[in-house]
Formats: structure tokens, C-alpha cells, sequence
């Protein structure tokens, strides 16, 4: 009975990349139980006045967390932050929606790789649908979009696959600038879906400040966060389609799933093992992780772009740095990963030592770093750019008010008995499957269709991205936006000065003034046909790995 657990735990392990050593002699009572490593690393940053709610940006670093992909099961993001709606009295009760994505690894993430990917993550109400970006969303059901309608293409230059957006193979500690502002594209409307509550005119906008590409990517339809109001009138106008921005926001580093196993010597002490986890090294040998997180009123952006769709001089698209506040870092951190098998909701998840190794730090106002303090934290000189690895081995002992806790110890530390020094984190062997959109000839994919097409971009995760160029307006996102034909042409005629002016070369968000910039993947940077420069846009119909 007991090489037959052995077995079944053996075949786990392998569905999720671990390769244990050689089962243990029958009787013994060393056992290596698959794990996980959990939690957030917490960035406090000062408060700014509230009337800085049209949206924010922030640079992050983006790094191979883990030295191999685990698997599906891995999630994780890197430094983000969550932008929910500003409201003049208490929050609502029992309503989250925000827009929450950023850089990292999923669950539904199909063709991961070391590098990270970036997602838009806009979150309806208690996340009965979210959008990721153009085309995709929560599930791969079209007959349930479910917020993969939620999301429209701007960009004329940047063409987004549904399974995220990716940065160049091998970044390493480089910075990705991102945030989200309002542009008026569309009006305020008083009628949603033919019901009698309104849709604002928010069209939080995703800019990007990367080495290959400047400037706006794509957008959320206000109809994305108004849907809700359709099915309960009382939330109608609660939502970022109307309300402004919290310019306070948390700043966080969420972690879902690092791999780890534990198991116990035969004097009873558990000892743990996580699979190798990295952050990026600077030439002091610390970590720059977030840098310039700011806050925009809506003279930075919104006025001279609205007054420009309403006939006033044309808007250069350069976000107003005089209307904006950086918040300041107060050097402080906290974090609460913790080392747990998670087989029994009553077990004690004891957390890591963190401040043994890592101490926050603010070497500039506006910028957030860590310095490593302990020798079992290692320099990494990987392929890619230097790194430090975090300790790999634990130890369970008894901290303050004689609470367990995860110490780091060195590897010739842990007990042989243990096995953990003999296994192996792998990467395992996943397939997987295509992403397609609805092929049917009535599908608003295929009326009024694309113009020009298809094209096929080879993309640094192994994966070929088939496309095709729409008008603007006749993208399957916005002909699923609550939008008339006359409001689409209204907006296509907006998106039509945007293409031709505002380039892809020049500062919108203001530049950074530490570190160098990470790059998109560069098949992702596309270039219009000839004849559809102006108002059209790429858009993705199939993901799949090279043949």
C-alpha cells in the first residue's frame, strides 16, 4: 500500500515539473510533500489629495521570477497596483470592479515562458467577466464573452495576442512603464442597452513607455463597467465608466504559486525547499523594483484632448508632468509569503523569515528597492543579466511568541533523510491548445469583417499569432460595446486624428529617471498596410504553438 501512495504522489509531483528522488526505503518515515510558497510583498507609498483621480503610471521591473516554468499551476504577478472607482461618501458595499492587471504568469496563461507577460485585467462587478485585452478575457467560450469583448484596439502598431501581451524573450531587471488614463472617445450616454441607466464617457486608456513602443495600446468600453447596471438600475453610475479614479491605491507584489516541497528528518524538524526564485541585481547589488507610481488630474490629458475632439488646437498626446504628483516611498515593506502544503485547510502555514534576507529600501523618493543582507541570498549571473537568488532551503522553528516560522538555512544544512536535496524542479510537459475565435460568416468577426489579411507574426513564446487589419470601429470589441453605428463612426472619426498624429516614438508618459527600458516582443510591433495607416487595427483571431 505504501509504494502505491509513492507512486500516485510520484505522478503528481510530475504533472507539476517536481522530480523526486528514489522512493524511500518501505518503513521509513521521511515522505517529500508537494507544496507551495504564497502571498504579497507590501510597498507603502504616501498618500497624494484625492483630486488626482484621472488615472496613474508607475514603471516596474520585469525579471524571470523562477529559473524554470513550472507549469500551469504556476501564478503570480510581479509589482502592481488595483484602480478602483473614487466615490464621494463610503465604498459601496458588496461591488469590486477595478482595473488590476500588470506583468506576471496565470493560470489560463497557455504558452508561458521565463519572461513575463503583461495583461490589461479590468474587472467587472465581483468578476462576473474580466478583460485582459483585445479579444481576450475571463474563459474561451465565445458563447459566454465574459469580458473578451471588453477590451478595443487603438494601437495601429502594436498588435496583442490573446494569450497576453509579451516583452522581448530574456528581460532581465529592465523597466516596463505602463498606466491607465481617460480619453473621451465615446460621449456619455443616458440609455444602456435600451434600458433607462447611463454609460459614461471613461475610456481608461492603456499608455506604455517601452524601449520599441510609446504611447496608447488599447481601452476598455465604458460598456464593459455599465453592463452590471443593465441587470440591477441601482448601480448605475458606481463604476470607472463614470466614477473617477482612487489615486490612492495599493502597491503589491501578489503571489499565488511558487513550487515547494517540505519533509521531516528523523529527529521530527520539517524543512522546506523552494523551487530557485530570483529578483533582478543592480550594480550595488540591490533590487530596483518599482520607480515613479503617479497620479494624473484631468488637466493632464483629459482637457486638451477633449477640447481638441470638440475643434480646439490639436493635443500633442504628452501627458502634463505640472498636473501630475509622484508618491514618495517611505523605505518601509512588509511581506507575507508563507511555505505550506495546503492538503488541510486547518493546517499552520508558518511564514518566511523575509526580513532575515531582505530589507526594503528607498534610495530615491521615488523609487522602491530591496537590499539583500544575508549570504544564503547568491549572485546569479544568468544567460539574461545578473540576478540574486533568494535562500533555497528552510528550516521550521519557533519565532516570536513561539510561533513557527521559515527560517533560511544552507543546503548542507537540511538532513540527507530529507530527500529534498536529490529532487529536481522541472518544467513538465503541458500541451497547449490553440486560441481561435468564432469562425462563423454572421459572427461580428466576419461582418463587416477585416480589410486586409491574414498576416502571421512569429512570437518570442514559440507561438504563431494570425491577424488581420479592421477599420477601428468595426473591431468585434466595439461592434459588442452598446455603441450605434453613428456613435462608431463618431469614434472612428476621433481614433482617425489619433493615428495621425500621435506616433509611436516620443514620450507620453513621463520618462523614467532610473534604469533602461524593457522592450515589447518585437513581431508584436507591426506596421499597417499600405493605404490603412489611418484608422485601422490590428487584431488577433488565432494563438498556437510553431508547428
Amino acid at each position: 500500500m505504501l509504494r502505491s501512495k509513492l507512486l500516485v504522489l510520484f505522478s503528481s509531483c510530475l504533472a507539476f515539473g517536481l522530480v523526486l528522488p528514489p522512493a524511500p526505503v518501505l518503513g521509513a518515515t521521511n515522505q517529500i510533500e508537494r507544496g507551495e510558497m504564497a502571498g504579497y510583498l507590501l510597498v507603502p507609498n504616501e498618500k497624494v489629495p484625492k483630486t488626482y483621480n484621472a488615472g496613474f503610471s508607475l514603471y516596474v521591473a520585469a525579471w524571470p521570477l523562477l529559473k524554470e516554468y513550472p507549469g500551469t499551476r504556476f501564478q503570480t504577478g510581479l509589482f502592481g497596483t488595483w484602480m478602483h472607482a473614487q466615490y464621494d461618501g463610503p465604498d459601496p458595499k458588496n461591488l469590486y470592479s477595478d482595473i488590476e492587471g500588470g506583468l506576471g504568469w496565470w493560470r489560463d496563461t497557455r504558452f508561458a515562458t521565463e519572461t513575463p507577460k503583461f495583461i490589461m485585467g479590468g474587472v467587472a462587478l465581483n468578476f462576473v467577466a474580466w478583460a485582459n485585452g483585445p479579444g481576450a478575457g475571463q474563459g474561451r467560450d465565445w458563447n459566454r464573452p465574459a469580458g473578451k469583448y471588453g477590451a478595443a484596439q487603438l494601437s495601429p502598431w502594436v498588435l496583442w495576442p490573446p494569450d497576453g501581451l509579451n516583452l522581448k524573450q530574456g528581460t532581465c531587471g529592465q523597466l516596463f512603464g505602463y498606466g491607465y488614463l481617460p480619453l473621451p472617445l465615446t460621449k456619455a450616454k443616458t440609455t444602456t442597452a435600451g434600458k433607462d441607466v447611463p454609460t459614461g464617457d471613461n475610456c481608461w486608456t492603456l499608455f506604455l513607455n517601452t524601449g520599441n513602443f510609446k504611447g496608447p495600446v488599447a481601452f476598455f468600453t465604458p460598456y464593459f463597467f455599465s453592463r452590471a447596471s443593465v441587470d440591477d438600475p441601482k448601480l448605475a453610475g458606481l463604476f470607472l465608466d463614470t466614477r473617477p479614479s482612487e489615486p490612492n491605491r495599493a502597491l503589491q507584489m501578489e503571489t499565488q504559486y511558487v513550487p515547494s516541497i517540505q519533509a521531516t528528518d528523523d529527529k521530527g524538524e520539517t524543512y522546506a525547499r523552494i523551487a530557485h526564485t530570483s529578483f533582478p541585481r543592480g550594480p550595488e547589488g540591490d533590487s530596483t523594483l518599482v520607480h515613479r507610481i503617479t497620479s494624473y488630474n484631468r488637466k493632464a490629458l483629459w482637457d486638451s484632448v477633449k477640447a481638441w475632439f470638440e475643434g480646439g488646437p490639436e493635443a500633442s498626446g504628452s501627458i502634463n508632468a505640472q498636473e501630475a504628483v509622484v508618491h514618495s516611498f517611505t523605505g518601509s515593506g512588509g511581506a507575507t509569503w508563507r511555505i505550506y502544503t495546503g492538503t488541510d485547510a486547518k493546517e499552520e502555514r508558518p511564514p518566511v523569515a523575509w526580513k532575515s534576507f531582505a530589507t526594503p529600501a528607498a534610495p530615491q523618493p521615488d523609487t522602491f528597492a530591496y537590499k539583500w543582507s544575508s549570504p544564503l541570498v547568491v549572485k546569479d549571473d544568468s544567460k539574461d543579466g545578473p540576478l540574486v537568488t533568494l535562500p533555497e532551503y528552510y528550516h521550521q522553528v519557533k519565532g516570536a511568541k513561539d510561533k513557527p516560522e521559515w527560517v533560511p538555512v544552507r543546503a548542507e544544512d537540511v538532513p540527507a533523510e530529507t530527500g529534498l536535496a536529490k529532487a529536481t524542479f522541472k518544467r513538465p510537459n503541458e500541451r497547449s491548445e490553440p486560441y481561435v475565435t468564432p469562425d462563423d460568416v454572421n459572427s461580428c468577426w466576419k461582418k463587416p469583417g477585416p480589410v486586409a489579411g491574414p498576416f502571421q507574426a512569429h512570437v518570442g513564446d514559440g507561438t504563431v499569432v494570425t491577424y488581420y487589419w479592421y477599420r477601428f470601429a468595426d473591431q468585434p470589441a466595439l461592434l459588442n460595446a452598446d455603441l450605434t453605428d453613428q456613435e462608431r463612426e463618431a469614434i472612428q472619426a476621433r481614433v482617425e486624428k489619433l493615428h495621425r498624429s500621435w506616433e509611436k516614438d516620443r514620450d507620453y508618459l513621463p520618462p523614467p529617471t532610473v534604469g533602461t527600458l524593457a522592450d515589447l516582443d518585437p513581431a508584436l510591433i507591426v506596421t499597417p498596410p499600405p493605404g490603412l495607416e489611418v484608422g485601422y487595427v490590428p487584431i488577433a483571431t488565432r494563438q498556437a504553438a510553431k508547428e
